[in-house]
């Protein structure tokens, strides 16, 4: 079935995301107070509610979304082309614009969203933050009333399972089993937090983001048993 689809129609995403504030101190009391009853159940007993803090932009709740990295394939002829774009920034803007893309270019049903553990996180996690900042969902991420077959999304994390669903897999070990070569990354999740509120350094995020989407089209391909992409086919616009 997968071969079924034209890649033309599939959406490649990926997200990264930090604390919505730089320290625990930033939040008010209520926050604090729902903070730690959020994590109680994550936290050992010797990590406070404030060194456990580090760790919040994993919760919509407690999070915000920094760069939103969108790929998608382009055919014309035999020229395969994989177009890369990234959303960066304050979040609202951002989600603003990229529900601008969905609602636009690809609002069509024939389109799929595509990410890696995309139903578990980047998908709710987008939609959660967008209803947080007052922007209406666009029918990609809008999952009231719909059917499990009618929802718009595909996750090469599933598609790994094969049924299995105590399985998980990473993307990173993922695409090394399937021999799809590594990019050279300076950062990895773990240090987004960092980079971002220490560093300040948000290009490199967006280009870390960016590799990720190219590895999970990446895997569709290798999936479809098709040949990977060349750098000399992705194209950053």
């Amino acid at each position: 079935m997968l071969n079924k689809i034209n890649l033309e129609h599939l959406v490649f995403l990926d997200i990264e995301t930090v604390p919505e504030h730089e320290d625990f101190e930033s939040l008010d009391e209520a926050k604090r107070t729902l903070w730690a009853e959020k994590t109680a159940y994550r936290r050992k007993e010797e990590i406070s509610a404030e060194d456990f803090y580090e760790n919040a932009g994993i919760w919509a709740e407690f999070g915000q979304i920094i760069c939103i990295s969108v790929g998608y394939f382009h055919f014309k002829g035999d020229i395969r082309h994989f177009r890369v774009t990234s959303f960066s920034g304050e979040e609202a803007d951002l989600l603003k614009s990229f529900s601008d893309l969905l609602n636009t270019h690809f609002r069509a049903a024939k389109y799929l969203l595509c990410a890696h553990n995309g139903k578990e996180f980047d998908f709710p996690y987008i939609a959660r933050r967008m209803i947080i900042n007052g922007i209406p969902l666009p029918p990609k991420l809008n999952l009231f009333g719909k059917k499990p077959w009618e929802v718009p999304h595909l996750d090469t994390m599933e598609l790994w399972k094969f049924g299995d669903f105590k399985h998980y897999t990473s993307l990173k070990l993922l695409a090394h089993v399937l021999g799809i070569p590594s990019p050279k990354e300076d950062i990895d999740g773990s240090m987004v937090r960092q980079v971002y509120y220490e560093d300040r350094d948000l290009d490199r995020i967006i280009k870390y983001c960016e590799q990720d989407v190219i590895t999970v089209a990446q895997i569709i391909l290798r999936l479809r048993n098709e040949e990977i992409l060349t750098e000399d086919e992705i194209v950053y616009v």
